[in-house]
């Protein structure tokens, strides 16, 4: 059974065990690879129920041939403790994680902070979200009925939970928040449901440089699968009522890359996709020792996009995953960032919003030099045709199956690999692969005699539609 296969139950359902078991097994062992770490331990939920059962904690770098190693100073009982304290300062308890670790810095992931609603009561906060299906209705009642008194404590409150989340930042040195939210608080119903450091009021954040930078949510996906996946001309309508959270990045952030940030609302979903990710690669790169946050709402759909699309492009640039082959930072990122931290793909494809198949897809659009971290020019590869993008994957290609239960068939890369395809497009080809097989499509045109390859590029031109036994 594929990682594809185990996104339709959460990843502690007793039926899915023995699946987990063996992903968990396999994503320490890439980890391994290049990076002494520590686990924080979630074994049955207990931290968060939508984390990972082993969240990997890296300490520094042990490759062999990495010489100038980054070694922790941090202690892992510490940090597990400062996690159990500030896990209700976010919403649904996802806490500031961190998956990345690039020079010594942490590239941290969580949702956002939350909101009176929430601390007073989680109950009615779920039955809120889940559109009235909760069957702990009556205390959520009890909360909302007593709001006046909420309030009055408020303050407090918050300075207790909050202040152990900005301690927790503070010793994983993170210094700089990066907000998607198109929202500065999260409503339903009328109530302010999320809130997030840029409209703390009592601005307990004021150490940290914040970047509200408005991202579109899932939603927003529907309409680039309407679009035949044609994210090209895609703009999102920043006139919408809910939408009031404006672009703010400070100056030391802007001069250096060359992009006209008063004209975001204009830009397409490709030119905005790739400028954030041009400012999140230009804020770890500084020459300062301070990590990075990155969140949206809840942290599994917006935030596994760019955490996703920064390892992958730090990996291209051979900055982190040093040993790892395409197939293997492949799995390592799909499991990791998408599925153990709770993307949920069964109800996104049900509702058309691909935003996980636009984050690989979209690989074919970062990869010049302007998305290197490396100093000198490094050819990443090019964006290239149609007719060429899928020239390795045929009939006798290895099945992407077997790539998502073992990755363990590296593809050729390189300077030397067929057609000038390099890392980042080895990448793209093995997840479009087995995203067809796993996933399940059926084109609205022959494909020529039955070639993965040509059902891959009708897909990928906008023309397949989906089957429905969307996920088997």
């Amino acid at each position: 059974m594929q990682i594809y296969n185990t996104y339709k139950s959460t990843q502690y359902h007793l039926i899915y065990q023995t699946t987990v078991e063996r992903i968990e097994k396999r994503y320490l062992e890439l980890f391994d690879r290049d990076y002494k770490y520590s686990i924080i331990h979630n074994t049955n939920g207990d931290v968060c129920g939508h984390y990972p059962r082993k969240i990997v904690f890296l300490e520094y770098e042990s490759s062999d041939n990495n010489k100038e190693s980054f070694e922790s100073t941090l202690q892992i009982s510490r940090l597990q403790d400062l996690v159990n304290r500030s896990k209700m300062a976010r919403c649904r308890g996802r806490f500031v994680c961190p998956v990345i670790l690039y020079n010594g810095k942490h590239v941290c992931r969580s949702s956002t902070l939350a909101g009176w609603g929430e601390l007073y009561g989680r109950t009615g906060y779920n039955y809120i979200f889940s559109g009235g299906s909760d069957d702990t209705f009556g205390d959520a009642e009890e909360v909302l009925e007593d709001d006046c008194a909420v309030r009055n404590n408020d303050s407090q409150l918050f300075d207790k939970v909050r202040g152990s989340d900005i301690k927790l930042l503070k010793y994983l040195s993170v210094r700089y928040i990066c907000d998607l939210m198109v929202e500065n608080k999260k409503v339903k119903f009328g109530l302010n449901v999320t809130s997030s450091e840029k409209v703390d009021k009592a601005q307990r954040y004021a150490d940290f440089t914040l970047l509200s930078v408005p991202y579109p949510g899932c939603e927003f996906f529907r309409e680039y699968k309407d679009r035949d996946y044609t994210a090209e001309g895609l703009v999102f309508n920043w006139n919408q009522d809910y939408v009031d959270a404006p672009l703010t990045i400070p100056a030391c952030f802007t001069k250096n890359l060359n992009i006209n940030w008063s004209e975001y609302q204009s830009w397409d979903l490709v030119q905005q996709t790739q400028n954030y990710l041009k400012l999140l690669l230009h804020i770890i790169n500084s020459d300062d020792e301070n990590g990075l946050l990155v969140h949206c709402i809840s942290g599994w759909d917006r935030t596994p996009l760019f955490v996703s699309l920064l390892r992958l492009s730090l990996w291209a640039d051979g900055a982190i995953h040093a040993s790892l082959e395409p197939s293997e930072i492949l799995y390592l990122t799909i499991a990791y960032d998408w599925f153990l931290f709770g993307h949920m793909l069964p109800d996104r494809l049900s509702k058309g919003e691909e935003i996980f198949f636009f984050c690989f897809n979209f690989l074919k659009h970062i990869v010049c030099d302007t998305f290197s971290v490396i100093k000198k020019q490094r050819d990443r590869g090019s964006v290239t045709s149609l007719s060429s993008d899928f020239s390795l994957i045929t009939e006798e290609t290895s099945a992407p199956s077997s790539l998502l239960a073992e990755a363990t068939d590296p593809i050729t890369t390189g300077p030397q690999a067929p057609n000038g395809l390099v890392r980042l497009e080895a990448v793209r080809e093995l997840f479009l692969a087995a995203y067809s097989s796993t996933v399940g499509l059926k084109s609205s045109a022959s494909s020529p005699s039955g070639a993965i390859s040509g059902l891959l590029e009708q897909f990928a031109r906008g023309v397949g539609l989906r089957g429905t036994n969307a996920i088997i």
